[in-house]
């Protein structure tokens, strides 16, 4: 048996190539330090204390965000994880006023909607909470996945189809942490249809947003999430979210708590920022005077901080679908009480009176022509829905020019109330709504003024056939207006356009005026933010017109006068808020 030469050399080592790009670290080097990785304490600190800090923000300052920051931002997202290094990532930067204003609507129909399903105390909360992000912030950024690749072309998406998804997640995390290490908040929103908001910013099938981020300075800088401080849920423990090895047979975690048990432009961000600052001068706390103080914001902000007080417009028309059974009054009450109204003494007028408002009263197509009545009357015959158009094109363009010019006039005044009068137009107006929101006759159409069963059901035969009559559809408000609607509604759209674009916040009452705004919003979109809800009526199409338009109601007194009473009793209140806004106790 040999033995080792102990005279033999030794073997030589050799050095150990080192690359010029990539990883230059050897397995002894890493064996060697297994934490020298790290990037040291002060980066670690700095990461915890971003993580830490970052806040879904709901208020913004109205000042610009420089491209070279909104770049930053746009940067960070773009360096997220992607599976399979995939980056479906699309980041849809949005600066357009018009976009902004339409998208802002679709997340306030989605907030009421989602309100109705949750407990009465959660939903006053929700409905308590400042979402007006999309408006205030000065950058909106969609961030959309494109899915287009089939999973199997995509290298560890095969499996977890959904992984492109998480890839867009981790991208808007790391633009969450980027916006706000530089000072920026951002919110997500995501009070959306998908479809909807897809349709809006024009994606092709196959590419999903992600829902709708908030890029701004912050008007607010809370020490804690929002929807915690509000006693909305709270953080878990870590324990109870941790398991070890895998998911026990029993004693499992709870489930997740869920809260789901139950071109006109909006004004300016630079108002709506002011008119935040002007309540949070005041002595009492931020919010305390809840929807309240929502809607003075919204008033304040469109220019009327100033304002002490206002006009009822009151429109009046008669509707040939009156003859069809559907209303339990003879027409030639519509003329009874506009000539009242012209008297001084109809019930919608004298309630402006008594609010300090002043009025005007129009006849749009009174069968019988009201004396004293500013005239408004279109040549032509009208139809009664069923069997013809109720107006004709030229009609309807005639009505609304009249309808603008009226608006712009009465804005002089301050507040633009709505108001209307026609036997039989319940019936017009809940056609409308079916039209303009998808709706179900037989479960829209309510009891109007003194109808009973057998009239419901007659009113609810005769819409449906009408609709089926016109096709009428949302994304042709002119032929909708002609095919099923009335000369006070024409009219009453246009004075929303008016008044809006004098810069004077309109104030809603019952079903028939807010279909009006829904219609003239459809025409101009950045009309919501305009507006202002009076109250909430007994008329079952109502509520879903005003969650169409993204709006809650100021009051639910249960009317159905019509006339224009419940918006000068919420402008009443609106103006006695700005005067409490302009006489009360302010801080530093």
């Amino acid at each position: 048996m040999s033995t080792p030469d102990e005279t033999a050399p030794t073997s030589q080592r050799w050095a150990r190539p080192i690359p010029k790009i990539g990883d230059t670290t050897s397995s002894a080097a890493r064996a060697a330090d297994p934490a020298g990785w790290c990037l040291g304490d002060q980066v670690q600190q700095g990461l915890d204390a971003a993580i830490d800090a970052r806040r879904d923000i709901r208020r913004y300052r109205h000042d610009d965000v420089p491209e070279d920051l909104v770049t930053t931002v746009l940067w960070a997202g773009h360096r997220a994880p992607s599976v399979g290094h995939s980056q479906p990532w699309r980041f849809i930067v949005v600066r357009d006023a018009d976009t902004r204003d339409r998208a802002a609507v679709m997340a306030d129909r989605q907030r009421l909607r989602q309100a109705e399903l949750l407990t009465p105390d959660r939903r006053a909360r929700l409905l308590d909470l400042q979402l007006e992000g999309i408006r205030e912030a000065p950058v909106g950024i969609v961030v959309a996945c494109d899915r287009r690749t089939p999973a199997s072309g995509v290298l560890g998406r095969n499996t977890f189809t959904d992984a492109d998804m998480w890839s867009c997640a981790c991208a808007v995390e790391n633009m969450w942490l980027t916006a706000r290490a530089h000072g920026l908040g951002m919110g997500w929103v995501t009070l959306f249809e998908p479809e909807e908001l897809a349709a809006l910013l024009g994606l092709p099938e196959g590419v999903e947003t992600l829902g709708w981020l908030c890029l701004g300075w912050p008007d607010e800088r809370p020490p804690a999430p929002g929807l915690e401080r509000r006693g909305w849920s709270r953080r878990l423990p870590l324990s109870e979210v941790t398991l070890a090895d895998r998911w026990p047979a029993d004693g499992q975690p709870d489930s997740p708590i869920s809260a789901l048990r139950q071109t006109l432009h909006s004004p300016d961000r630079h108002r709506v920022v002011a008119a935040h600052d002007d309540a949070d001068q005041l002595l009492t706390p931020p919010g305390s005077l809840g929807l309240l103080d929502q809607t003075l914001d919204r008033v304040e902000a469109a220019g009327g901080a100033e304002i002490t007080g206002g006009t009822l417009v009151l429109v009046g028309a008669d509707h040939p679908v009156a003859d069809l059974g559907v209303t339990a009054f003879d027409p030639t009450v519509t003329h009874d009480v506009m000539a009242a109204s012209v008297a001084g003494t109809g019930l919608g007028v004298s309630t402006a009176t008594a609010a300090g408002l002043s009025h005007l009263v129009i006849d749009a197509g009174v069968a019988q022509p009201v004396a004293g009545a500013r005239s408004m009357r279109v040549p032509g015959r009208r139809g009664d829905l069923l069997h013809t158009d109720a107006m004709s094109p030229t009609q309807v363009e005639a009505l609304l020019r009249d309808g603008q010019a009226l608006g712009k006039e009465a804005a002089e005044a301050g507040l633009v109330c709505l108001g209307e009068v026609g036997v039989a137009n319940t019936t017009v107006a809940t056609a409308l709504a079916c039209a303009l929101a998808d709706l179900d006759p037989k479960k829209a159409v309510g009891l109007g003024a003194g109808s009973d069963t057998a009239m419901v059901e007659r009113k609810a035969e005769v819409i449906t056939a009408a609709l089926a009559r016109a096709h009428a559809t949302p994304d042709d408000p002119e032929h909708l207006l002609a095919a099923l609607g009335g000369p006070e509604f024409v009219v009453l759209a246009g004075v929303c356009l008016g008044a809006a674009q004098t810069g004077s916040p309109i104030v809603l009452d019952g079903l028939a005026t807010s279909i009006a705004a829904l219609i003239a919003a459809t025409l101009a979109p950045g009309l919501h933010g305009w507006l202002v809800a009076s109250h909430v009526s007994r008329e079952h199409a109502h509520q879903a017109v005003l969650a169409e338009l993204g709006l809650e109601p100021l009051m639910a007194l249960r009317m159905r006068a019509g006339e224009g009473v419940g918006a000068c009793l919420g402008a009443q209140t609106i103006l006695t808020g700005l005067q409490v806004r302009r006489t009360a106790a302010r801080t530093h």
